[in-house]
């Protein structure tokens, strides 16, 4: 290549050095330096030079000076030298980022999620207020939307919450009849498992299942309409987003989660039922029998309203992190996690809550 060569030592550069000729300059500068050490770089025949060429020069100087330090450099012509200083003056303007200390580091991420929670609330009382003034006034609303989120978020969701709520009221019976059948305590069984399953694990075990299946379906759904611009499109038609998105949803699964909690609580005692059978000698009657008595109203009033608060937040969370999405397809696979995580995390910590409320 006539614009690169390397005599005795001295590497001469000429011609146009240009964003064109670069690439090509590149691969001659490695097949050139395998020849032998380079004392001197010549610059004297460049005749045209723009910012690319004058970051090649200097990455090819450096790296040049690390393997001779005694280089010597035969400056370009006037009118390149200006080029290049007037790039490198650019170059010295660009102010490096300060570092960030460990407190502003701690207070960005608290000033960050401080400014997220009041997000999460505005937009958990626009939910609520839409929500109500939905059951009166159906405006602004897609017709059979309720009807299709009904069978998306419940009536789809049957059978795994029917399989794993077997496996628990299976797995719990098996534990807890090992041990009663010891103490001659058989009879005790169904009592233990309805009350496990009716104040806790029926309403818990349901409300994860939910928000890993349905609660990722709502964040997904949502971000994707804000990353196509769908969101915005509504509110150009003078459609409110919460509540042509939103609210049907939150309709939706306040009917259909108390109607799961009830439905894995039955596949459960059928889990239990079995063990009993077949380990401790219980009749279906008796299991049956003991199971109704022992649960109280005020067992009954927990569970439903455990379900519906876990529901509420499992379409809030979503939604809140729906809205927020930022990019393309990358921030809708970030929302929908993020949306799962927040969802079981505010659920445990709510069944917790309800415990240390109304224990006993």
């Amino acid at each position: 290549m006539d614009n690169i060569k390397l005599e005795s030592s001295k590497l001469i550069v000429a011609g146009v050095v240009d964003r064109n000729t670069v690439p090509e300059l590149k691969k001659e500068v490695q097949h050139l330096m395998r020849r032998g050490e380079v004392q001197s770089l010549d610059l004297s025949g460049i005749e045209s030079l723009d910012s690319a060429g004058v970051a090649f020069l200097e990455c090819l100087r450096q790296d040049l000076e690390e393997e001779n330090p005694q280089l010597t450099v035969v400056a370009a012509p006037l009118p390149m030298l200006k080029i290049m200083q007037t790039f490198a003056d650019r170059a010295d303007e660009v102010e490096k980022p300060a570092k960030v200390s460990i407190f502003e580091s701690i207070g960005e991420k608290v000033e960050g999620a401080w400014l997220q929670l009041k997000d999460a609330v505005f937009l958990s009382s626009e939910i609520c207020w839409w929500a109500v003034v939905g059951v009166f006034d159906r405006k602004g609303q897609k017709k059979g939307s309720f009807t299709s989120a009904g069978v998306q978020l419940g009536y789809d969701a049957l059978p795994v919450i029917a399989l794993l709520s077997f496996i628990i009221g299976f797995i719990l019976s098996l534990q807890a009849a090992a041990q009663l059948k010891i103490y001659g305590g058989n009879v005790f069984l169904p009592d233990l498992l309805a009350i496990t399953m009716v104040r806790e694990m029926g309403p818990l075990i349901t409300a994860i299942i939910v928000a890993g299946r349905s609660g990722s379906a709502i964040a997904s759904e949502i971000a994707t309409m804000q990353v196509s611009e769908e969101i915005d499109a509504l509110r150009m038609m003078a459609l409110n987003p919460i509540r042509y998105v939103v609210v049907p949803k939150f309709h939706a699964i306040t009917v259909v989660m108390p109607l799961l909690v009830i439905f894995s609580i039955i596949v459960a005692e059928l889990g239990g039922i079995f063990i009993g059978l077949q380990m401790l000698d219980l009749s279906v009657t008796t299991f049956i029998t003991r199971s109704i008595n022992i649960i109280t109203l005020k067992d009954i009033v927990i569970s439903m309203s455990k379900s519906i608060v876990f529901a509420w937040l499992i379409v809030i969370i979503g939604a809140h992190y729906g809205f927020r999405v930022k990019g393309g397809a990358e921030g809708v696979g970030k929302a929908t996690t993020a949306s799962v995580v927040a969802s079981i995390f505010a659920v445990v910590i709510t069944d917790a809550l309800f415990s240390l409320f109304y224990l006993g």
